[in-house]
């Protein structure tokens, strides 16, 4: 019986050390995160592909998964149906929160609108910004943000909201042939596709946004109000993952600008000058900025998405900013 007893013993210990040998119980796995973007191919949004690619959310403890999104009111419906966690949009989209959209902005992702440009054609006489009162330059629609930024430029210049014509042309993917056919004066694009068609000979870049109007988060990111209950620590390593993604991004222009150039679907060479204006906008903490809030919270009232304007602080957090 004492035998057997010593044998039972043995048995235990044997069973026991192997498990004391593995330690703590072992790290839960990755978070899983779905990203939207609501502009698959804006050089504004591909660090979300080069985080990716880079391992870096990986690194910081999520699993990310990046889903394209064909606008802002497609993105929001997303994050509203909690089909993503997170969303990747404009620094307007956060008058959907004022709306009830059960969604917070938790971090600021770039400044001034350097991505938007107005583009005139080849053969125009449109050489400064001058020159563009009176003229049509073609929008999505009034309400838009290409379309507060042109009615904004105008007021700047003296000339009121109305000094520059806005026209409409849907679908958008009709403005290129409407602007090399000289039927409009010129158009609002993104830079990439601006340097592009000066690359070609089709267009000339006139107006960068981001000249004339410094103070602006032109994108933020969002995350549902079910994510940050539910999972605040994921929100707070993806933060982190992306604000790794810009420094990275700072030093490493070359393969940036090859994985930018693989989303947009441009010439690495056209890239490049993307690059090179967009990344000094970048944010690199995440921290919102009040002069900016206060140009947004008017940019509601002019786009006639709100009847006033919001206080702004209730619309965002920076408690998940990296410290």
């Amino acid at each position: 019986m004492l035998n057997r007893t010593f044998q039972l013993a043995a048995l235990a210990a044997a069973l026991l050390v192997p498990s004391l040998m593995l330690g703590a119980p072992p790290a839960s796995a990755d978070e899983a995160l779905k990203v939207g973007k609501s502009v698959p191919q804006a050089f504004g949004f591909t660090p979300l592909n080069v985080g990716i690619e880079k391992g870096i959310f990986k690194k910081n403890g999520v699993e990310v998964e990046a889903v394209d999104f064909g606008g802002a009111p497609r993105l929001a419906q997303g994050l509203i149906s909690n089909a993503v966690e997170l969303g990747l949009g404009s620094g307007p989209d956060m008058a959907n929160i004022v709306k009830g959209a059960p969604i917070k902005a938790v971090g600021a992702s770039a400044g001034a609108p350097m991505e938007l440009t107005i583009t005139v054609g080849t053969k125009s006489n449109i050489n400064s910004i001058a020159d563009l009162k009176g003229r049509g330059v073609a929008v999505s629609q009034k309400g838009s943000l290409t379309g507060w930024l042109v009615s904004t430029l105008s007021a700047q210049q003296g000339w009121g909201r109305d000094g520059i014509n806005l026209v409409l042309i849907n679908p958008m993917s009709e403005v290129l042939a409407q602007l090399i056919s000289n039927n409009v004066d010129g158009i609002t694009v993104d830079l990439s596709t601006a340097l592009k068609l000066q690359n070609d000979n089709h267009g000339k870049l006139l107006v960068k946004f981001g000249d004339t109007i410094k103070d602006f988060h032109l994108y933020v990111i969002f995350a549902t109000d079910d994510v940050i209950a539910k999972h605040p620590q994921a929100v707070r390593d993806f933060l982190t993952g992306w604000y790794e993604t810009i420094a990275w991004m700072k030093a490493n222009k070359t393969e940036a600008v090859a994985i930018a150039a693989k989303v947009q679907n441009v010439d690495p060479s056209i890239v490049a000058g993307t690059y090179d204006l967009m990344m000094p906008v970048f944010s690199t903490d995440g921290k919102f900025n009040d002069k900016a809030l206060a140009v947004l919270a008017r940019s509601f009232v002019e786009l006639g998405l709100l009847d006033k304007e919001p206080d702004m602080k209730t619309l965002y957090t920076e408690e998940f900013l990296p410290k």
